[in-house]
């Protein structure tokens, strides 16, 4: 540790460490400290602080910020917090302890291979159940063994430029995307596989899909190891792959960076999105600000805790346990001043220092319940969200539930986007061959009109539904025309844990159908089968109004084996296998085609509703309805099929040509008649029926129809172009 030269005050803002060429300022926001230390550490592996400075309530504390400038310190100091006060969990809530080494909320970047030992500094005399000085501090053993380290970095990474692509979120194909699960396994031929720098080496793959954004599964600083779970068959711990476990919400995750720990991992990071940039991608961040890592009252103080625990956190009437509208053990007060602050500096930050495009806010109907534990329709986290102006830019996307709220088509500003679930579940529904599906199927392709615009007020388009059919939460795609039920043992939990509504179907048998004793030409009927409803999946995804949301690797059939649940599998279960691209290069080309086919055609990504009123107005895309007969679409509960049409008046677009869809989930052909097009033809681009190569072509190898009728074959989605 270089010689401190001089200690003075310092200021209370910014808070977190500030690097300047002659020292660090350091400030940290706790309202009910009597005492706070800044511990500097000379290495990570230490254990022992080399310098403990008290700060002084006289000098050191401004409001409720504690601050200090050291004059002389460098560029990467190892830093932490202890913190004294009261511990009176029972009476206010307030968990200060001295024994607990804290991470600053602020810090940029998190170092060591840490290990948070679980239990908090609270033990109970039960003998006492009435007296609320029952809690003993049992939690007084240091934890500066297991705690990670702060580092005060400045980055000096040159962005040579870089913009932000500020792709029209109509125009947007996002991917969802585990940056360690997209390189981490032997087949993706990465020497730093699992890592930023890995991620950069596949981007030609995603340039080549089509896509305009990746959404990246949680990169905060998380703990891999908060789980108790062991695999069943081998004994092997299970670690935290997922990362919905916060402890650093400025800090980008440390085991993803290749080079180095010690601010590197922010180097690496703005590395990957200078890249994808320079590809013309967006980077939106998956961002879990509804809890954290520290649990209930049996979890680690790590930060919040020991800083401002009855402020950072809704406390039940018993004010030493936690609310828990999470499933997660805590609830962050985000409504709370303070919390609110927190929450805007750090997007803001990772918008102006790392340059990312925007956020998916897990569990974002939390951001609904005010300071008083109501639900309200406008919070201030909300409002402040909107109308930031430097967050008036990025896309801003909700996951609009928690496990007491479904609040979806809630987030009313034009400026939100949601994870639309009720898309999820009426095409799963549809294409499995369910029936009373078809009206709200009709709802979903035409971007939700009923769940986002039906409050006039509410000004918002299709592109406000983020659609999709998987995401990280359930079966791949893969596994979802592959198995009825979810095959969660290994998760350690007896299968007990998962969704166990999945609206899936095997296709007529469970699992992988190369492994069974089915005879050869039952194998292949099946495994065409798969195939085909893959495809319809991805057809009505990318041919639906709304904004398309693709699961990683489910262009080439990933496997979960049946896990839908794998959040604590850092393994094969969410490692992408390229050797898959070649083994299932026919589903990789048509969602290729798809894609392109999507971007070709403007009226798939519509601004505005199709209420069916539209017709006389010049220039105006509009849809119309269709069953076995033109205009007369059969919307009953036992239907099984239903086709529409896309049309533009008046256009001088050559790529505004008709289109017409049709899907049919029965188990028997359908012969339809198709829509006159005066002075038009149809041609075929997609018949999920036929085989590779003749599934999906380019739009200038389309064919000829030359017949009024088509026969829509069992089980699969065709689209015709009209020219």
């Amino acid at each position: 540790m270089p010689s401190i030269k001089n200690l003075t005050p310092g200021t209370p803002e910014p808070l977190g460490p500030t690097v300047l060429p002659e020292g660090i300022n350091f400030a940290v926001h706790s309202a009910g400290a009597t005492r706070v230390e800044l511990l500097l550490f000379d290495n990570v592996t230490d254990l022992k602080p080399s310098q403990v400075i008290p700060l002084a309530p006289e000098t050191n504390r401004t409001g409720d910020v504690w601050h200090i400038f050291i004059e002389g310190l460098p560029n990467r100091t190892l830093y932490n917090y202890r913190v004294d006060g009261p511990y009176t969990p029972a009476v206010d809530g307030s968990r200060y302890n001295p024994a607990k080494i804290l991470l600053d909320p602020y810090a940029p970047a998190v170092t060591g291979d840490f290990y948070w030992k679980t239990g908090d500094a609270l033990g109970y005399d039960n003998s006492k159940p009435d007296d609320p000085e029952r809690h003993l501090r049992l939690g007084d053993v240091d934890n500066v063994e297991g705690a990670a380290r702060c580092v005060a970095y400045k980055s000096d990474f040159d962005w040579l430029g870089d913009r932000h692509p500020d792709i029209p979120i109509e125009n947007s194909i996002i991917y969802e995307v585990h940056v360690r699960g997209f390189t981490r396994h032997h087949s993706a031929e990465s020497d730093m596989g699992g890592t930023y720098r890995g991620f950069i080496d596949k981007i030609p793959h995603l340039l080549d899909l089509g896509i305009t954004a990746v959404e990246l599964m949680p990169i905060m600083e998380f703990d891999q190891f908060d789980g108790p779970f062991r695999d069943p068959f081998t004994g092997e711990r299970l670690t935290n792959a997922w990362g919905y476990n916060t402890t650093a919400f400025f800090a980008p995750e440390s085991h993803y960076s290749y080079y180095g720990k010690i601010g590197t991992q922010v180097d690496e990071f703005k590395m990957l999105v200078r890249e994808l940039h320079r590809n013309n991608i967006e980077v939106i961040l998956d961002v879990v600000f509804n809890h954290t890592r520290e649990g209930n009252h049996f979890g680690p103080s790590m930060s919040f805790k020991g800083l401002d625990n009855n402020i950072y956190y809704m406390l039940s009437p018993k004010p030493e346990f936690y609310m828990d509208f999470t499933g997660c053990g805590n609830t962050l007060n985000c409504n709370h001043p303070v919390v609110r602050k927190f929450i805007l500096d750090c997007l803001r930050y990772w918008v102006t220092e790392m340059h990312v495009d925007g956020f998916r806010f897990d569990l974002a109907a939390v951001f609904a319940i005010d300071v008083d534990q109501q639900e309200k329709g406008k919070t201030p986290i909300i409002h402040e969200i909107e109308t930031d102006p430097v967050l008036s830019r990025i896309k801003l996307i909700a996951e609009p539930w928690s496990i007491t709220q479904y609040r979806l088509g809630s987030f009313s500003d034009r400026r939100w986007a949601e994870w639309n679930g009720k898309f999820r579940d009426t095409v799963r529904k549809w294409v499995k061959g369910d029936i009373g599906v078809a009206a709200e199927l009709g709802a979903r392709v035409t971007g939700s009109f009923d769940l986002f615009a039906s409050n006039e007020d509410a000004l918002r388009t299709p592109f406000h539904s983020i659609n999709f059919v998987t995401c990280h939460d359930g079966f791949t795609l893969n596994d979802l025309v592959s198995f009825n039920d979810k095959h969660n043992e290994r998760n350690g939990e007896n299968n007990r844990d998962g969704a166990n509504d999945n609206e899936s179907w095997n296709c007529g048998y469970e699992g992988f159908v190369e492994l069974s004793n089915l005879p050869q030409e039952e194998k292949d009927a099946i495994e065409a089968l798969r195939r085909q409803q893959i495809k319809n999946f991805l057809t009505i995804l990318f041919l639906s109004q709304g904004t398309p949301m693709l699961l990683y690797g489910d262009e080439m059939r990933r496997t979960a084996e049946g896990d839908n649940n794998t959040v604590f599998q850092d393994n094969h279960l969410n490692w992408i296998n390229w050797e898959n691209a070649k083994r299932h290069e026919e589903i990789l080309r048509f969602t290729r085609l798809v894609i392109a086919f999507r971007k070709r055609h403007s009226f798939v990504r519509r601004w505005r509703y199709m209420t069916g009123d539209e017709d006389e107005t010049p220039n105006i895309r509009t849809v119309t309805w269709h069953g076995v007969r033109p205009n007369q679409p059969d919307f009953s509960g036992t239907s099984r099929f239903i086709a529409w049409a896309l049309e533009a008046f008046e256009t001088h677009d050559r790529s505004d040509v008709p289109i017409y869809i049709a899907t049919n989930t029965f188990w028997e052909p359908i012969d339809v008649e198709l829509p006159e097009t005066p002075n038009r033809r149809w041609y075929r681009v997609i018949d999920t029926s036929r085989p590779p190569g003749q599934d999906i072509v380019p739009e200038e190898e389309a064919f000829f129809l030359g017949e009024p009728t088509y026969t829509v074959r069992p089980r699969s989605t065709i689209v015709l172009i009209a020219r």
